[in-house]
């Protein structure tokens, strides 16, 4: 009888140390990563700080744009219900100092007016022009104290007319463009607001 021999390979696996060898290459790989991904982090903008600088400028554009934007001021006299102001030329103050400001400064009118003034509020669109909380943001419903958590920030608003970009007279449109700096954003929003009832009285 012939006796069968058969060959028996060697199974081969990992020996101890091609597992170590691997594990420490994979370590200091992914360390690598680790180092690349923790400096790309620290290098990018908090997007939580982006969010609240939107929110803001969201906020106060909206505020801008809610408000009037008529031939006069609404606290003008020519603001008879019985005969509505035609122009701006209607108004008491003449063309510069009607709310469509033509020829005159976009700003509050009378100079008086504040956005927290319970008396003399602003109360147009063009009186926000020049408008700025450099110390910390301020709501509607407390104009002496910052909203708690957003005294690093800052806004600036500023409007212009903008008529001339949609083929109308040039202050039948006005631009608002609302700026919030703070925490390393800066972050600009723009808004136009058209004059659609222009003989309303405010």
């Amino acid at each position: 009888m012939c006796a069968k021999h058969r060959s028996h390979r060697r199974q081969r696996g990992l020996s101890l140390i091609e597992l170590v060898m691997f594990v420490a290459i994979m370590g200091m790989s992914i360390a690598g990563i680790l180092v690349v991904y923790n400096t790309a982090i620290k290098n990018s903008a908090d997007p939580m700080v982006r969010k609240q600088a939107v929110a803001i400028a969201e906020s106060l554009l909206n505020e801008v744009l809610m408000q009037p934007f008529t031939w006069c001021d609404p606290q003008d006299a020519a603001n008879d219900p019985n005969n509505l102001p035609t122009s701006g030329a209607s108004c008491t103050g003449g063309v510069g100092n009607s709310q469509d400001k033509n020829g005159g400064t976009l700003g509050p009118q009378p100079s008086t007016e504040s956005r927290f003034s319970s008396t003399d509020p602003f109360d147009n669109v063009a009186d926000y022009n020049g408008y700025s909380m450099s110390s910390g943001i301020y709501s509607m419903d407390n104009g002496s104290t910052p909203v708690t958590g957003l005294s690093s920030y800052s806004a600036t608003v500023t409007v212009s007319r903008a008529g001339t970009v949609f083929g109308l007279a040039a202050g039948a449109v006005l631009r608002v463009d609302v700026l919030v700096t703070g925490k390393g954003e800066s972050i600009t929003l723009t808004g136009y607001r058209f004059r659609h009832s222009p003989n309303a009285t405010g």
